[in-house]
């Protein structure tokens, strides 16, 4: 299994997911209006609500795409309708497939960054996946003292200044990803665990506090969705193989489950 995955092969004809398979799929979100049209129309009440509240035109079609498109990859994955699919929130707002749907072990979890998203899907193992844009202006230059714990905070500031912006994202996405599987949402505070951060150092779940085990139970991949942008991936266990994806652009009937 590789450390970092930079692949993205096109789209199966048909998908199947094993029980040692972890799938991510890179998609745009940026596609044209008859697709978003088809895919707002797959959302359930409470999505179209939480679609309303952004105030952007852009941000709110891109939220429509986003959920639309995973409705879509879950209704292939189960072979069900898309819009029968129901969704529950964890006690910190992870959204999963509610049991009405037959869901068979499916977990996902997504991430989204100026346009461009990442689906990760497995089975009867917890995931997490958080993708970001790499900005040279992302707030405060304190942000790692003021988030991370103080073995990552030494190890950034140890490298060269070239190649501390890089360590940034690669920190904040791995420990993203890593809360996301858990599903403990901000409950979890950044700087009560440790993560591998040194460009081309392999992406490992370093330590955790109150548990010395924990670390060993997770695995964490960096993913390189596209240039200027840095991915992880969080999964429970050791015993899976990554494939990535990339999700087909083409017409409007692509959109239908087979």
């Amino acid at each position: 299994m590789m450390s970092i995955a930079s692949s993205w092969c096109p789209a199966p004809d048909t998908v199947g997911l094993e029980h040692d398979e972890v799938h991510v799929w890179r998609v745009s979100l940026d596609v044209g209006v008859s697709q978003i049209e088809s895919l707002y129309r797959l959302l359930a009440a409470e999505e179209l609500t939480r679609a309303r509240r952004y105030y952007f035109h852009k941000d709110r079609t891109r939220f429509i795409v986003a959920r639309g498109l995973l409705r879509v990859m879950l209704g292939r994955y189960l072979k069900a309708d898309p819009k029968g699919l129901r969704f529950c929130y964890t006690l910190h707002g992870k959204p999963e497939l509610a049991e009405e749907n037959g869901n068979e072990g499916i977990s996902f979890n997504l991430s989204h960054s100026d346009g461009l998203a990442l689906y990760a899907f497995t089975r009867n193992r917890r995931i997490g996946v958080d993708l970001e844009c790499i900005s040279r202006h992302h707030g405060d230059e304190r942000i790692p003292e003021r988030f991370f714990s103080p073995r990552e905070v030494s190890a950034l500031r140890q490298l060269p200044a070239d190649m501390q912006l890089e360590a940034f994202f690669n920190c904040w996405t791995r420990k993203e990803a890593y809360i996301k599987a858990r599903g403990d949402g901000l409950s979890m505070p950044l700087d009560e665990f440790d993560v591998s951060l040194a460009p081309g150092e392999p992406a490992q779940l370093l330590n955790t506090s109150g548990d010395p085990e924990e670390a060993s139970r997770w695995a964490l991949r960096s993913l390189v969705p596209a240039p200027g942008y840095v991915g992880a991936l969080a999964v429970e266990g050791h015993d899976w193989r990554l494939q990535c994806w990339e999700w087909p652009d083409g017409p409007e009937s692509r959109l239908q489950t087979p």
